[in-house]
């Protein structure tokens, strides 16, 4: 089946967190793809989570605000946004390069990472 996104999506599995209710609560997720409009999360079904919120990715230490596109079992579509969620915001909201720079970040380490692999099946 043909992918027929207008933009490229990197499949990940990236630990996050979400922060919501002016940083009082949290919630842990996993990021299961990227792009440069938006993320595929995986939560806790039982978690009630608000339109907007910060994504934090600890391993990363890097904030993004986001708004829900979608909604499906424990699975949200988010798109990034440019403003904090309502409220003072998260802890995190201090991050202020922009997501293209982000994903630059994240793409090199990958790639790293795969040449890493490639040079253990060789051994």
């Amino acid at each position: 089946m043909k992918d027929r996104r207008a933009l490229l999506r990197h499949r990940t599995f990236i630990q996050g967190r979400i922060y919501f209710n002016n940083g009082l609560s949290s919630v842990d997720c996993i990021v299961r793809d990227l792009t440069e409009g938006g993320s595929k999360l995986e939560v806790p079904e039982t978690v009630a989570l608000p339109d907007a919120f910060e994504l934090f990715l600890p391993n990363k230490d890097e904030s993004f605000h986001a708004k829900v596109a979608w909604r499906k079992g424990n699975s949200l579509g988010i798109s990034w946004t440019s403003e904090p969620p309502a409220g003072p915001g998260g802890e995190h909201a201090d991050v202020q390069s922009s997501f293209a720079d982000r994903l630059a970040k994240l793409e090199r380490e990958v790639a790293s990472l795969k040449k890493r692999l490639e040079g253990q099946h060789e051994l």
